[in-house]
């Protein structure tokens, strides 16, 4: 009786009824790929939820937040069942669009490689498991058995003290975003003898997708140039002197900052629109933005005017809450789900278009705030540090704070992924509701009147996370039919 109660709990009950009417309206030989992923997922999950319970197990940093799971399943079926969902819709428009089948082709391939990523970081997991009961596994069997971009990118996440579920979404997440921007890259360069591209990749990609990927991309090079060059500078610096950790953390408290801003500068302005030249914007990305921006600009303007003032009003406002009250943080946390709501809703009805682009910018943003934090670049890391830290509870990274990445993906991939065909209304709205409301109401109303907890030590109550259950799961049912 135990051990079945440790096997079905709530989370894995809602996971398999969601990958279960995902798959129901799947064709077979896409459902079955999902289906083998998922009971992979369960048992690895349950494993090591029980493994992590001894506190010498190196899979206690994968179970980050007491009284919950390790995420395990939900994190490595999310992806896949999501893009399951947008093959299904686009199965309905095959007879009818002569591109339709190029595009179901191409998701289809993203499809297997998100699949084949999630089992690749679910055989990581399955290592540790090996490697906790039996300390004399080879190094051979270590890395023969992962893929060796997925281990590293696991790896560092695990590094970061990031929980099994996270793991998996920001390992795969990397693996499908760079494999597409590979594609994108690949699909521009033509051969000398056939003409004929190396990879197609399906119609014509907007240029506000281009313009995304390519700042992106800019960004998740930074680190690795502002550290070549802190080590470079640092290296040129101790020449002819015996080099030491005093000589490293003077040179990185003094220099660091500049090098930092440097870097910036070069990738922004340098490795951003080389790559987006390669793949046809014939333009500077930021001078398109900014054409963009002021053509036909009556509306993004007063967007634009809009945002400012409920971002303004809304920082002041939480931020004097969270120094001056006892409010819990997580409640905290909640009210910019609302505030989501009141930013997104009017440009998904508005300005469509102009809300992906707003999307990438915003996600740039936080990267580059985040990156400031992280290393404490002069003036504003403190500045920012305290301000996130404000907001933060056992549920962040000791290094990263991902919280506000969470939110503004989770109301973005829905908008971006329904760009193009959509028969369903609602759908670019879906991660706006879902989090912006139904997230919301489940954590306030639950916090203050729940009783009845998933869990002896968790803080999600039954009784009202249901609400939000039942939501998302009519929100699927809705689109997946």
């Amino acid at each position: 009786m135990a051990s079945s109660s440790a096997l079905l709990t709530g989370e894995r009950l809602v996971v398999f009824l969601f990958a279960a009417r995902v798959a129901h309206a799947a064709p077979a030989h896409l459902a079955a790929p999902l289906a083998l992923l998922a009971a992979a997922a369960l048992a690895v999950e349950v494993a090591v939820d029980r493994a992590a319970s001894d506190p010498a197990s190196p899979l206690r940093r994968f179970r980050t937040r007491p009284g919950a799971s390790s995420g395990i399943l939900l994190g490595a079926t999310t992806l896949p069942c999501v893009m399951l969902a947008r093959l299904i819709q686009l199965s309905r428009i095959l007879p009818t669009d002569p591109n339709g089948p190029e595009e179901f082709a191409y998701l289809e391939m993203q499809y297997w490689a998100v699949s084949i990523s999630c089992l690749s970081v679910l055989a990581f997991f399955f290592w540790h498991l090996c490697q906790s009961t039996n300390n004399g596994v080879s190094k051979t069997l270590k890395y023969g058995s992962l893929l060796v971009a997925l281990y590293l990118m696991t790896f560092l996440v695990f590094l970061l003290k990031t929980d099994g579920g996270e793991a998996l979404l920001v390992s795969t997440g990397l693996i499908l975003y760079f494999g597409d921007m590979l594609a994108h890259t690949l699909s521009t360069i033509q051969f000398s003898a056939s003409s004929e591209a190396l990879i197609h990749t399906p119609g014509i990609r907007s240029e506000i997708a281009t313009v995304i990927q390519g700042i992106l991309l800019g960004l998740f090079v930074l680190p690795l140039l502002y550290k070549c060059s802190l080590q470079v500078w640092v290296y040129c610096q101790s020449l002819g002197k015996q080099r030491t950790q005093a000589v490293v953390k003077q040179a990185e408290n003094r220099i660091g900052s500049g090098v930092f801003y440097v870097s910036l500068l070069v990738a922004l302005l340098v490795l951003v629109p080389s790559w987006t030249h390669l793949v046809g914007l014939e333009v500077h990305p930021f001078v398109w933005i900014l054409n963009y921006m002021f053509t036909n600009s009556h509306g993004r303007l007063a967007l634009c005017v809009y945002w400012v003032c409920v971002i303004y009003v809304s920082i002041r406002r939480f931020y004097s809450i969270s120094k001056e009250s006892t409010t819990e943080r997580i409640l905290l946390r909640k009210y910019y789900h609302l505030v989501a709501v009141l930013i997104f809703s009017p440009a998904v009805i508005f300005q469509p278009a102009f809300l992906d682009l707003a999307f990438g910018a915003a996600f740039a943003v936080f990267l580059i705030l985040e990156m400031i934090r992280v290393w404490e670049v002069y003036p504003l890391g403190r500045t920012v540090h305290q301000f996130m830290n404000a907001f933060t509870d056992h549920r962040d990274s000791d290094i990263l704070i991902i919280s506000h990445f969470s939110l503004l993906l989770g109301c973005a991939l829905p908008k971006w992924m329904s760009s193009g065909f959509n028969d369903r209304p609602l759908a670019p709205f879906a991660g706006i509701l879902s989090l912006g409301i139904g997230d919301t109401m489940a954590s306030m109303i639950g916090y203050k009147y729940g009783v009845l907890r998933w869990s002896k030590t968790g803080t999600l109550v039954v009784t009202f996370s249901s609400r939000d259950i039942e939501l998302i799961i009519g929100s699927i049912y809705d689109t997946a039919r």
